[in-house]
């Protein structure tokens, strides 16, 4: 079912949570970013294709170098991302989206906006960290 959403839609408190309007904000919320990182990715993929570092000097090589690395973590982060996009997609086309997998708790709107990927609410993911805290400090 495609649903075309108002131009100035913005998912409230006031409505039920999760109802067909949010699910499909948040759906395009999340292809937007998804298509936005692939992009990114093509781009950096296209530079890091451009031929071997010419630089004859050391301290410019070195620095290109650099450069590609920290462009390939970039890269690895993204593709990361891109599957959690497509998990979120996937939970989305479930009816699970927006719903801890913990508890099963609405995650909440203002999490939702700022982590799109969250699958925990914000509770649950602060227990979770402190577990692995004191697991990380034994």
């Amino acid at each position: 079912m495609m649903l075309t959403l108002p131009p100035d839609y913005r998912p409230s408190d006031s409505e039920e949570f999760m109802n067909p309007l949010q699910v499909e904000y948040f759906r395009q919320k999340l292809l937007r970013w998804r298509a936005d990182l692939l992009r990114d990715a093509d781009d950096t993929l296209a530079s890091l294709g451009e031929g071997g570092i010419l630089e004859a000097d050391i301290t410019d090589r070195a620095s290109v170098e650099t450069d590609r690395a920290l462009e390939l973590r970039t890269r690895d982060r993204a593709r990361k991302l891109v599957t959690k996009i497509d998990q979120a997609l996937l939970r989305i086309e479930n009816g699970q989206y927006g719903y801890c997998e913990e508890t099963g708790e609405p995650i909440g709107l203002r999490r939702l906006e700022a982590r799109p990927i969250a699958t925990m609410s914000l509770e649950a993911q602060e227990r979770h960290e402190r577990m692995e805290r004191v697991h990380r400090d034994e």
